[in-house]
């Protein structure tokens, strides 16, 4: 059962895990370093647990302390209680949500073995937004992706914006770095798949054209917001698909074009 126990100063050094974390560049830094990460909100806490994250302490305002008592009574790590007041002067934000845990992250699987097993894989190059990042992998994990890869310039999906944003969907779904980038892709064909690049680029085979659910094993290759996939990386594909688009609209928001590709990629295989 952990140790609850109730924090007035917002310089008490057992608060570490939670300062800042509105310093992006902060956070980014020291987040990896540390080896830890920040849950946010019942669920997400929850979902983490329930992967296997371990926890490493809680930040509770007094009326969180009830909803989440099984979680307390479960884990060894303490609980630090907090006015929303010392929360906001700590975190740099108004925690609405009223609920933060620090969670110790795992070490990242290697690629080949993600490949092993997998059929259905997106791979993200140089999507830096963690808003976007977030969206992705709700989206894979709703559509039935089997894994991520990311370019080395990619956002943390386990940074609180994406981790949020992604309803703790990045727990469920595996993700690796390909490195080096795009030399990388060389080994995901050599595992099997076929690298579909996505692109709004009217020469490119519609998806439906492409029917890349018929395909055995499939890698959709998104670029990030605005500039799309690089040059490099076009050129590394085995060929470029495209989202129809009507009403003069040339493109989509990489987290909803990313949604409507995995469905065309996934169709008809059986969901967990």
């Amino acid at each position: 059962m952990a140790d609850l126990i109730t924090v007035s100063d917002p310089d008490d050094p057992r608060l570490h895990d939670y300062t800042g974390l509105t310093d992006v560049e902060l956070r980014r830094r020291r987040e990896p370093a540390e080896g830890l990460f920040i849950a946010e909100g019942e669920k997400v806490i929850r979902r983490a647990r329930d992967a296997g994250y371990t926890m490493r302490s809680m930040l509770l305002s007094a009326k969180w302390v009830d909803a989440l008592r099984d979680v307390i009574d479960e884990v060894p790590a303490p609980v630090y209680t907090v006015t929303p007041e010392l929360a906001e002067r700590v975190t740099g934000y108004h925690v609405h949500r009223g609920a933060l845990a620090s969670m110790q992250r795992k070490p990242l699987p290697a690629t080949a073995d993600l490949l092993r097993t997998a059929r259905r894989v997106a791979i993200m190059e140089s999507v830096n937004d963690h808003t976007n990042i977030g969206a992705i992998f709700r989206s894979a994990a709703a559509l039935g992706m089997d894994a991520v890869l990311l370019s080395p310039d990619c956002a943390d999906p386990l940074y609180r914006r994406s981790v949020k944003v992604s309803m703790g969907a990045v727990f469920s779904v595996p993700y690796a770095r390909l490195d080096p980038w795009p030399k990388g892709l060389e080994a995901v064909r050599e595992a099997g798949f076929t690298l579909l690049a996505l692109t709004p680029d009217e020469k490119a085979r519609s998806l439906d054209e492409a029917a890349p659910h018929r395909m055995d094993r499939v890698a959709l290759m998104l670029g990030a917001e605005g500039d799309g996939l690089s040059t490099r990386a076009l050129v590394a594909a085995d060929e470029r698909v495209r989202i129809p688009m009507s009403h003069g609209v040339d493109s989509l928001n990489v987290g909803a074009a990313a949604a409507v590709a995995f469905y065309a990629v996934t169709t008809g295989r059986p969901r967990a």
